[in-house]
């Protein structure tokens, strides 16, 4: 079989391996398959992105660049097939791609979604509420967050190299950062044909994406404080790169998310033949040969209470010798080949230090199906450490392939403190259908973790699995899982934008942020509001009501007809024993309707519905006789698609004395 030449993309040009390229075999034959890695223009890349990529995306708004995330992501899935293809020779299985590939371009699609959702059509990301700083608030202050104007420089891992970039570039895009990918080599075959699509597609604008098929020179020494590094590896590499006196001295944001012995716990009550032990035997099975156990999330320590231990290990041991173990493509194979002969000789000197602690009771790599093979294949291997207290292996070395080491515990603050020994894991897992053992766990445990899962019978069907990062939920852990956090929604963006306090008057807040603050400039329109188009609205434009008078006949006859009969409403007497009314007072929900009585506009128009209410607030009820009358101001303005928007509208309710009532946010859905 001809080679295949692994390219990088450097500042506009594909680069093919020079005579400096590194070998790549195929992980199931052992034979070479690629080559990969050439000396690469790392000062014209930086520029290019720079100069180029950076300026051209942060002209884009964060709904520009959702939509441009939603179309890679589309783009990507029509060429599913080819990836999967590929893969193959990492060692991987059909289910692994569903995990690698399809979950990357199912994470792209989710920041695409909350991009549109929680971001606003705009360049400034709101970071919380207005902060009043003076008695009359004309003095305020607020976070706002920007796109960094460096790069990104993102160094994955081998074992997920289309989920792996993609779960890293996609926020990074949406934050408005172009990024330089470097894969590990051993797997960037398939990431250069992922890199390959997305660029071809002509949906990134120019130096948004890069491409390091090999090693990155002296790219890190390049870097300065509006630059970015998102590692994902081993605590050694992490350690050495972060280390790097540029990236200390230029105080170099560096996000590490690194090696990670994840514990599983049994619950006490989770007991042989509940269904709670039956989904404990499945989770550790799945993540221990899942990608051939060369997660990052892969449970390494199973923790039991010592008499589970005996019915967990044989239940184990058995569902693991059911588990074919093969070429990928074969039919029925359920666990592939490590990625390399040296993942395997590694994996293999891991596993002979926990066998100094621990029993191995399945799982002997000297005799198995595949032990005569030229590929990486290894079997899965299940240790029984029977003083884990005293144990000091099974706690800090992990050996990155199918092995696991079961552990008793006394009582779940033994399970506990065990689970803590790994000093910091990206998840710790707990089977158990009592939520006070949950509870317990999570109060013991969640400093040392940086996911909990918990899972029982009432969550199985739907539950994702202990090892599965979810684009939602923050990805990462303290200590040595690295420290850093990626992923967790919009928390994943702000890792490429730069959070600046910014201070000034309510027209000042207004301007640089595209919300209207109140105390802002109100802009009267030619005609109602509610008759004018989405596009035609300016952010502040205002209508002030004609007030209304509330009587008691409004009162009683709103709480006969709905059936809030509340005393304070109709009972005056005890409404005065009552420390916030001093009397009858209307219905809060009485002044709501008679708001929109106010500053409805009745005939059909641009408006086309109301789709919710917002941050309603109360202050000084209304008796009857008090008049109420209104403040309607445009807040904000959001593009949904090509028909219509939304509306964001602030509005106060204030009496006769000028004294605000109430507050509230109404949205509305406006036609262009």
């Amino acid at each position: 079989m001809s080679l295949l030449d692994i390219r990088s993309f450097a500042a506009g040009d594909w680069i093919a391996p020079d005579d400096t390229a590194r070998m790549i075999a195929s992980a199931v034959t052992g034979e070479p398959m690629a080559r990969a890695g050439s000396a690469l223009p790392v000062q014209d890349m930086l520029d290019y992105a720079r100069d180029v990529g950076g300026p051209a995306l942060r002209g884009m708004t964060f709904h520009d660049r959702a939509r441009m995330l939603k179309a890679l992501a589309l783009e990507l899935g029509k060429h599913k097939q080819a990836l999967y293809d590929l893969s193959f020779s990492t060692g991987a299985t059909q289910s692994d791609h569903l995990i690698d590939i399809d979950g990357g371009i199912g994470t792209m699609f989710v920041f695409a979604s909350k991009g549109r959702r929680e971001m606003p059509d705009g360049h400034v990301y709101l970071d919380g509420e207005v902060e009043q700083l003076s008695r009359n608030g004309t003095f305020l202050g607020q976070h706002i967050a920007t796109s960094l104007q460096g790069v990104a420089v993102h160094i994955n891992a081998f074992n997920f190299p289309v989920w792996g970039m993609l779960e890293k570039l996609a926020p990074t895009l949406l934050a408005g950062v172009p990024a330089i990918v470097k894969p590990a080599t051993a797997t960037c075959y398939v990431t250069e044909l992922a890199v390959r699509i997305m660029l071809d597609s002509g949906i990134l604008p120019a130096g948004a994406l890069q491409l390091v098929s090999g090693g990155v020179g002296d790219m890190l020494d390049r870097l300065g404080c509006q630059d970015v590094v998102s590692f994902t590896g081993s605590a050694q590499t992490a350690l050495a790169l972060r280390s790097n006196p540029v990236i200390l001295r230029n105080s170099v944001r560096f996000v590490a998310e690194q090696d990670s012995l994840n514990a599983s716990i049994l619950g006490p009550d989770a007991v042989a033949g509940t269904p709670e032990f039956d989904l404990f035997v499945k989770e550790v099975t799945r993540e221990m040969t899942t990608k051939a156990g060369q997660k990052c999330t892969a449970i390494r320590r199973i923790i039991a209470p010592e008499g589970s231990v005996p019915a967990l290990i044989d239940a184990l041991s058995a569902r693991l010798g059911s588990t074919t173990v093969g070429n990928p493509q074969d039919e029925g194979v359920r666990m592939g080949a490590l990625v390399s002969a040296a993942q395997k000789a590694d994996v293999l000197e891991k596993a002979a230090l926990i066998g100094a602690e621990a029993d191995r009771v399945f799982g002997d790599p000297e005799d198995f199906a595949m032990s005569g093979s030229k590929g990486a294949f290894l079997p899965p291997m299940l240790f029984h450490c029977a003083d884990p207290d005293g144990a000091e292996r099974v706690h800090d070395t992990e050996a990155f392939g199918p092995v696991s080491t079961v552990m008793g515990y006394r009582d779940l603050g033994h399970a506990v403190q065990l689970a803590n020994r790994g000093q910091g894991s990206l998840v710790a897992s707990v089977i158990t259908h009592d939520p006070a053992v949950a509870r317990e766990v999570a109060l013991g445990a969640g400093a040392f973790h940086g996911r909990l899962y918990f899972n029982n019978r009432d969550s199985m069907k739907e539950s994702t699995g202990h090892g599965s990062p979810l684009p939602h939920m923050v990805h990462g852990g303290p200590g040595r899982a690295g420290g850093g956090e990626e992923m967790g929604g919009i928390r994943g963006v702000m890792h490429y934008m730069q959070r600046t306090a910014i201070q000034g008057s309510p027209d000042i807040l207004s301007a640089i942020g595209g919300t209207w603050v109140p105390g802002a400039a109100e802009i009267e329109g030619p005609a109602h509001p509610f008759t004018r188009r989405f596009g035609d609205l300016a952010i502040g434009e205002t209508i002030h009501t004609d007030p209304r008078v509330v009587t008691l006949e409004d009162i009683e006859h709103f709480a006969n007809f709905t059936g809030d009969t509340f005393y304070a409403h109709m009972d005056e007497e005890a409404a005065k024993r009552n420390p916030f009314f001093p009397g009858r007072v209307a219905h809060g929900y009485l002044l709501l309707s008679f708001a929109a009585g106010l500053f409805v506009e009745p005939n059909e128009g641009p408006v086309l519905a109301n789709t919710g209410l917002d941050g309603l607030r109360f202050m000084k009820p209304v008796q009857a006789g008090d008049a109420i009358k209104v403040r309607l101001t445009v807040k904000t303005k959001t593009r949904r698609n090509d028909a219509y928007g939304e509306v964001r509208w602030h509005a106060t309710l204030t009496n006769q004395d000028d004294e605000m009532v109430a507050e509230y946010e109404l949205l509305t859905m406006v036609a262009f």
